[in-house]
């Protein structure tokens, strides 16, 4: 499968295009770069725009770099990344001012123009108020400018804007609304390639979702695999799963890094079909890793003295709900969802160490079928904490 490459990478070819171009004032048709994984990329140059800046009459350049996903389904594939570079201060030897200078070189400001989202939450890369261009995409522009500037002694300001004209539409299907990302897109890649279907990419959301709770004082996490409980958690606990953490399939990684980075206690909220995967010890619930639901309703169902019968039906059950319905008419519910609750903790506890860990287990159809003893706890705790 074909590596892609990251809106970062997008920004820094697009950058050193239009400084090529505004030193040298000739047009390039494509330009290369090194990413930090040690990977050329090499992309069209589109959409040239030359002339000067309406504030202060500086010369400009601008154009984009389309990113390229590869095999990657990202959201953000075949969108434009603009770049546009500014002369900003003169020649640091004429005492033209600008952004100020340091030891005779000048500055590279970088800013995000249209369509580039602004931080509103801390616990991400840029502080609060920033434009969300990440660290790594921000060395990679300012070495691109730099490494022109010092060919042609330039010594004086440069100013980048960073924008995606798309931005805001497309930001719309992604995590940045729940990040506190708003306004557009983010300028990220830590490699400056995307690998295809990367895991990596869901876990380092689930770390910055977390890394925000830190942030905003919180040593509690509520997590979910996703929303598909939202009206059943509000009608019943008041609580909104959109603050929750969520985890997807990745409920042992999860687990993991919440304890690595100190939290005290964790709640896990989710449907059945996805959580009675836990009561055989499964952690990454995806249906490619395991799909044994039935398997293990059927098991709880043995465990607690059902008939032969009941048990075939449970195991040509479609859903896990129609599986509970048939425990229903055999008057076992309960005890049998009890067992899935003993066997849930068990593994939770046992992944999680030290840390407390509560599950709260609902069906979209039957509401809340099973909760640990101090569930209900955490979230009002969570819940009041938030609301403050």
């Amino acid at each position: 499968m074909k590596n892609g490459f990251t809106t970062g990478s997008c920004a820094a070819a697009a950058a050193r295009a239009s400084a090529l171009m505004l030193f040298e004032n000739r047009t390039i048709e494509k330009v290369t770069i090194m990413t930090p994984a040690g990977v050329e990329y090499t992309t069209a140059v589109e959409d040239i725009k030359k002339g000067y800046d309406p504030g202060d009459h500086s010369p400009f350049v601008s154009c984009a770099a389309r990113k390229y996903s590869g095999d990657d389904p990202d959201i953000t594939g075949n969108m434009l990344i603009y770049a546009k570079v500014i002369k900003s201060g003169g020649d640091s030897h004429l005492g033209q001012s600008g952004f100020g200078l340091s030891e005779g070189t000048g500055h590279i400001v970088i800013e995000g123009g249209a369509g580039i989202g602004k931080v509103t939450r801390p616990g991400l890369d840029r502080k609060v108020g920033e434009a969300a261009i990440n660290t790594v995409p921000r060395q990679m522009i300012e070495r691109e400018i730099r490494n022109i500037t010092e060919e042609y002694e330039y010594r004086g300001n440069i100013k980048v804007i960073i924008s995606a004209p798309e931005g805001e539409r497309i930001a719309q299907k992604t995590f940045n609304p729940r990040l506190g990302i708003e306004g557009g897109i983010s300028i990220i890649g830590t490699t400056g390639i995307v690998e295809p279907m990367s895991t990596k990419a869901i876990l380092d959301t689930i770390k910055v979702e977390l890394n925000q709770l830190l942030a905003l004082g919180e040593k509690r996490a509520i997590v979910s695999p996703g929303n598909y409980g939202l009206d059943f958690m509000k009608e019943r606990y008041g609580y909104d799963l959109n603050k929750a953490v969520k985890c997807s399939n990745y409920i042992g990684e999860t687990i993991d890094m919440a304890c690595s980075m100190g939290f005290e206690s964790l709640l896990l909220t989710g449907h059945v079909g996805k959580l009675i995967k836990l009561s055989g010890g499964i952690m990454n619930t995806h249906s490619k890793e395991s799909d044994c639901r039935m398997e293990l309703m059927a098991a709880s169902a043995v465990r607690c003295g059902a008939d032969r019968d009941t048990v075939l039906r449970i195991l040509d059950s479609l859903t896990t709900e129609e599986a509970y319905q048939h425990m229903i008419d055999k008057g076992i519910e309960k005890v049998c969802l009890s067992y899935i609750m003993e066997r849930i903790v068990f593994y939770l506890g046992k992944r999680a160490g030290s840390m407390r860990v509560e599950c709260i287990v609902y069906s979209n159809k039957f509401g809340l079928l099973g909760a640990t003893p101090g569930a209900e706890e955490l979230i009002s705790c969570n819940y009041s904490k938030r609301n403050k």
